[in-house]
């Protein structure tokens, strides 16, 4: 691994710290496009949610659930259920 100046260090330090933050903004945007999308748009955007929630190591049972069924309705709910827990 590189070395990295003091300065990079605290962003990277910065980034971590605030992983999850970052991660459910992104999910959150996602679940926007997705009511958006139409057609292979939305198949990209389904892969990035799984994804996305696999990084915030959320129950793979769940995940499964989501793409099996792939509501958005479901993603907002998920959403909601991981904003209760910050």
């Amino acid at each position: 691994m590189a070395d990295h100046t003091p300065y990079q260090k605290k962003i990277i330090d910065r980034y971590y710290r605030n992983f999850d933050a970052i991660a459910f903004q992104r999910l959150s945007e996602l679940a926007s496009d997705l009511y958006l999308a139409e057609g292979k748009q939305k198949d990209r955007l389904w892969k990035r949610v799984e994804e996305a929630l696999r990084k915030l190591e959320f129950p793979e049972s769940r995940v499964v659930h989501l793409m099996e069924k792939r509501e958005p309705q479901l993603l907002v709910g998920i959403l909601k259920e991981l904003d209760g827990k910050s």
